[in-house]
């Protein structure tokens, strides 16, 4: 029956349509808080969109990142809002700008403080919303955009995180889902999500393919980025490109790496 709701009864409701949740009292979503960090990204020459995520957040792979061939992709996370996934991919196909696509969103959102959300289209075009009040045990919250991505996340152990995720896009050699794969290992490398390593995904679409061209997800697992990553080294799939991470033998890209540890408060 929720299913034949009108989308704007389903905000007023609180109705999560990815996941049939239902808003708390307090307006977050009652099957938890997406917080977590992520990239999106797009590869003019390709014609290829994708992103990235790893999160404490079970299966956070099939709740925040949305993309689709020929538009562009999109993250929602922290109080994250699955019923706007498809919806904001419909406004960037019909010619909006990323600001504007943020701004529909978010304007009679009575939650929109608590957002964290990132959106690029085949331009290479992104923007950023960081939540103005996140939660307080979100830590370090931030993002970073650059020529054809943008990265962000929240619960991180420190910026250090969203930096290196950036600089990993920005260097790294290869085919556009290489790259977000290296982006993704290096803020977990540089400590990820605070709370720990749950799970982890990574999506790209391709012009011309029909969906989701590379679907790979890690829904729970006691580290979840590098069993991604190895998953991905074993992959047999034409996303692929020249990047070392991504070939076999797999080696650990930090095998010093701690567990994450929250900053210290100020």
């Amino acid at each position: 029956m929720l299913r034949s709701v009108s989308l704007a009864l389903l905000g007023v409701l609180g109705l999560s349509i990815g996941s049939e949740a239902v808003e708390r009292n307090d307006g977050a979503p009652s099957d938890g808080i997406t917080a977590t960090f992520s990239i999106v990204a797009i590869d003019p020459e390709t014609g290829t969109c994708g992103a990235a995520v790893a999160s404490k957040y079970p299966a956070v792979g099939k709740v925040v990142p949305y993309v689709r061939a020929g538009v562009g992709a999109f993250c929602t996370q922290h109080w994250h809002n699955p019923k706007w996934g498809e919806p904001a991919l419909d406004l960037l196909a019909k010619g909006k700008l990323p600001e504007e696509v943020l701004g529909e969103l978010l304007r009679d959102d009575k939650n929109k403080d608590k957002r964290q959300l990132a959106i690029i289209d085949m331009e290479g075009r992104a923007a950023n919303r960081n939540p103005a009040k996140p939660d307080d045990g979100g830590q370090y919250c931030g993002a970073m955009s650059g020529k054809n991505y943008a990265c962000q996340g929240n619960t991180l152990t420190g910026r250090a995180v969203v930096v290196d995720m950036a600089k990993a896009f920005e260097e790294t050699k290869g085919s556009l889902a290489d790259r977000l794969m290296a982006a993704l290992v290096a803020g977990d490398c540089a400590g990820g999500d605070h709370r720990g390593r749950l799970a982890a995904g990574i999506r790209v679409a391709k012009k011309g393919v029909d969906g989701v061209w590379l679907d790979l997800q890690i829904e729970k697992s006691d580290d979840a980025v590098i069993e991604l990553a190895k998953k991905y080294a074993e992959l047999k799939h034409e996303a692929k490109g020249d990047w070392r991470g991504g070939k076999l033998p797999f080696e650990h890209p930090c095998p010093k790496r701690g567990e994450p540890k929250a900053p210290k408060e100020r």
